[in-house]
């Protein structure tokens, strides 16, 4: 199959080879649409045209968080690092082009919007030739079935939403915490708990929580503390004697009144979120409140966060390269 897109029509609607073909002729249509334009006469047409083109994002992050990761689980990684770097050169010659454009310097629009179009020629004809033939032979059936959801939370560039591919047997709803179905994975789901995305061990969770540079505390819905992170630099002293408190006792007087109307406002459905931030001890810190509720959006109690955000303050520019040397 040398070239898919004579193919195309072959494919179930909604199947994601195709929906990724699709797009690609968008793309064609698109930059022979924009060259076309006179950015001179028509300069908001050919942004708007320019900005269609730049939602090849979506077609990039599906790759990048779906099709790669199912390509990994057959051995095959060189998409991963080669196509991924191609992806991340496209996106620097996008906002090269976008600055161009903002400004209005037509001397080097046109320049820059070429660049742009050669690369994702060149791209195209890898993915129609090498990347999407190989995969259709890696990939299970029940492979493509499962994509459709994260395709759909990442998006497509398709002005229509692409129809499901081979739409499931209906089941009986089941929450993701409690879903246990067995899928193939690199490691054993022994004495692993599935969360919502992913499986984790106790000592995983654990490590999570030790080591985020955030103090976490959670509060169930009957106003006790149930758990907090003991990590190395906490912002706020903790102690296991507060396990199992109310939380009205775990705040000094003078703030109890803002932490109680805090409560009644989340369990009153008025509010889902709180935030504060102080000087303390020379540090600048971010103090935020979340309500927890569960999928009938049933009062589950708070989660306090505290952070130290006196470095991240003072923040500038981009950092991109390691400094560790």
């Amino acid at each position: 199959m040398q070239n898919l897109t004579n193919y195309i029509d072959e494919f179930p609607d909604g199947h994601p080879v195709k929906v990724y073909v699709e797009e690609n002729n968008l793309i064609k249509e698109l930059f022979e649409e924009l060259f076309k334009t006179d950015i001179k006469v028509d300069f908001q047409k050919f942004y708007n045209i320019f900005n269609q083109i730049s939602e090849v994002e979506k077609h990039f992050a599906r790759k990048e968080n779906q099709l790669f990761p199912y390509l990994e689980k057959y051995g095959w990684t060189n998409p991963s690092t080669g196509m991924w770097a191609f992806h991340d050169q496209i996106r620097d010659e996008i906002k090269i082009a976008r600055k161009s454009i903002e400004n209005k310097d037509l001397e080097n629009i046109l320049n820059d919007v070429i660049t742009i179009y050669n690369s994702l020629s060149q791209l195209i004809l890898v993915e129609e030739q090498r990347l999407l033939p190989n995969a259709m032979n890696l990939l299970k059936e029940d492979d493509w079935k499962e994509m459709y959801e994260g395709d759909k939370e990442i998006g497509w560039m398709l002005s229509k939403t692409p129809v499901r591919y081979a739409e499931p047997e209906q089941e009986d709803y089941i929450h993701p915490s409690l879903d246990k179905k067995k899928r193939e994975l690199p490691f054993s789901l022994e004495d692993r708990t599935h969360y919502d995305e992913g499986y984790l061990t106790p000592e995983q969770v654990n490590f999570i929580f030790k080591f985020l540079p955030v103090d976490i505390t959670y509060v169930d819905e009957n106003d006790r503390v149930v758990f907090y992170n003991r990590g190395e630099d906490r912002v706020f002293p903790r102690s296991a004697g507060i396990i199992g408190r109310e939380v009205k006792f775990c705040h000094p007087p003078k703030s109890v009144d803002q932490v109680l109307k805090i409560l009644e406002e989340f369990k009153a459905g008025r509010q889902d979120t709180a935030e504060f931030w102080i000087q303390f001890k020379g540090k600048f810190i971010h103090i935020r409140y979340f309500a927890v509720r569960d999928e009938d959006k049933v009062y589950k109690g708070v989660i306090e966060m505290s952070q130290d955000v006196t470095d991240i303050r003072k923040l500038e520019g981009d950092k991109r390269l390691l400094d560790w040397e």
